[in-house]
């Protein structure tokens, strides 16, 4: 939908009955349009996302959107854009998804970027590092709540004219990627490859840490005025996500300290496990840094490369500009192909006044259920992390193969390897006799060593989460998983054994968040499973001992 049939179409129309008022029209994208729009309950201007009436045919898509919504309607915090509302309209007879947000007025961070390299080639990086440490301030509370991001980006940061940063689209991108069915099936492309982590590349669950991975990339971007990794197709950049490894931000921008460097390399290591254990530690390394570093006007090196000078292809996932946003109108959506035809580039829509703040949204940047990555249906899923990433043989600062699709094949037969023996693993995990009772493998008691963290017996998952579990949306005679992540495993064993469901565990050495707590599950939270046919539910679980 163009940018003025978006305004047309909803101009002068409310929602809810009458009491929201549309007026001006923000943003718009593949996905979903902006509108400023007036509360005329709570004499207020609000911000009001429509989803596009495509997703709107979907009713497993319109309930993971509720649900979703109401728990990012908990999320408080100064640096998290507030949900005051949602809900599902009909107009012109569609039904029509709709979401109410805080009003920002500022910029996305994206535009502030774009500012800063027209003047010094990149971000200074003291305002970067309080810039993403306030980022990670807003995923530490989400992460508390369970809440992962999955979709980190400058487009779905804003600041405000008061330089307060703001995240938005909490929890957007998992009711996109749980709900999308036949739309999926239909060839509709939701989002970039940019920011994915490699488990998220590779079709694998997620959790808090992959959010950190995309702060990585973002912090990489905002101090270097480029992305680490640039090639010209996706299935390329998710081999590098995958496979080789950044350039430092230093030989980019000179002004930068070996201590930037670090951050940057441990928040983008391909094991999640050696990344940092939280946001909140992250945060703190950010605060550390930047409050080391004299200000300094960055010194981009003239030249300088990352994995790949070549554009995204647009065959696949849309263009993107400096923000990390796809252009307006490039995205293709089902039941509405671009105007040219084929994956030709329409021409973009204007962009909106910057005073209203928000972004050309161009869709919830989730993997593609078509991706070369994705797990099969059906199969159990491959335990992320249990294969050492080769070695690039690209050398730092060297073209990774420019146009040539070689290295593209060479490096997809490597990750479908990787993927299939992570497959293999999983399914002799699975095909393993129990050798306890209540379907449950023994294992020892971790040894204590200096630096251990006992138990944290307050975070407790309900005996009903499996005795009563939330039925499929996709498929009544499924059910969904229940998310054991972070979780006392002593809670989490009654509950298993009340539903009779059978188990394996495995001890896994970190000291941020307790012995005893589950850090993985496999099958991953929420996942649709038969009762009549349960999988062996492995957990990985903290032996309170460090890494």
């Amino acid at each position: 939908m163009s940018q003025d049939a978006a305004q047309g179409r909803y101009a002068g129309r409310s929602l809810a009955g009458g009491r929201y008022q549309l007026r001006d029209l923000l943003g718009e994208g593949g996905m979903a349009s902006v509108h400023l729009a007036y509360d005329s309950v709570l004499d207020r201007q609000v911000a009001i996302k429509t989803l596009h009436t495509e997703l709107g045919r979907e009713q497993a898509f319109r309930e993971r959107f509720r649900r979703e919504a109401q728990a990012v309607a908990k999320l408080t915090h100064t640096n998290i854009v507030s949900v005051f509302d949602t809900g599902e309209d009909d107009v012109d007879g569609l039904t029509t998804p709709y979401i109410v947000m805080e009003y920002i007025e500022g910029r996305p961070l994206g535009s502030v970027l774009d500012a800063d390299i027209q003047q010094q080639g990149a971000m200074p990086a003291d305002k970067a590092l309080k810039i993403t440490a306030d980022v990670l301030a807003a995923l530490e509370i989400s992460h508390e709540m369970g809440l992962v991001h999955r979709d980190i980006k400058p487009g779905n940061v804003m600041m405000t004219k008061r330089g307060v940063v703001k995240v938005m689209d909490f929890g957007i991108a998992r009711a996109m990627q749980s709900g999308v069915t036949s739309m999926t099936q239909t060839g509709m492309v939701v989002g970039t490859p940019q920011y994915l982590s490699p488990e998220q590349a590779l079709g694998r669950g997620v959790d808090a840490r992959s959010d950190l991975y995309s702060v990585g990339i973002m912090l990489f971007q905002l101090t270097t005025g480029r992305l680490p990794f640039e090639a010209d197709s996706p299935l390329a950049i998710a081999y590098a996500h995958v496979q080789e490894e950044p350039v430092a931000p230093s030989s980019i921008n000179r002004s930068l300290p070996p201590a930037v460097d670090a951050l940057v390399a441990r928040a983008l290591k391909k094991n999640p496990n050696e990344r940092f254990p939280s946001a909140e530690a992250m945060r703190d390394e950010c605060l550390r840094v930047a409050a080391s570093l004299q200000p300094v006007a960055p010194s981009i090196v003239p030249g300088a490369q990352t994995s790949n000078g070549a554009g995204v292809s647009s065959a696949v996932f849309p263009p993107i500009d400096q923000t990390g946003t796809p252009q307006s109108g490039s995205v293709q959506t089902p039941y509405q192909p671009p105007s040219t035809g084929g994956f030709g580039h329409p021409t973009p829509a204007p962009t909106p006044a910057p005073s209203y703040g928000y972004p050309q949204q161009g869709g919830y940047q989730t993997p593609p259920q078509t991706s070369a990555y994705a797990p099969q249906q059906g199969a159990a899923t491959p335990p992320p992390y249990n294969v050492t990433p080769q070695q690039s043989s690209l050398s730092a600062g060297q073209s990774g193969g420019g146009k040539s699709n070689k290295g593209v094949v060479i490096g997809a037969i490597v990750v479908s390897l990787v993927a299939i023996g992570g497959l293999i693993t999983a399914l002799s995990l699975n095909g393993k006799d129990d050798e306890g009772g209540s379907g449950a493998k023994a294992s020892s008691s971790p040894t204590v060593v200096e630096g251990h963290k006992g138990p944290d017996t307050s975070k407790v998952v309900e005996t009903t989460e499996c005795t009563e579990p939330v039925e499929s949306y996709n498929d009544p005679e499924k059910v969904e998983l229940p998310d054991f992540t972070f979780k006392n495993i002593d809670s989490v064993k009654k509950c298993l054994q009340a539903a009779g469901w059978e188990y394996d565990t495995k001890d896994v050495n970190e000291n941020t968040y307790g012995e005893g707590t589950v850090m993985e599950q496999y099958p991953s939270a929420n996942e649709d499973v038969d009762p009549k046919q349960m999988p062996t539910i492995v957990l990985k679980v903290s032996t309170g001992n460090p890494a």
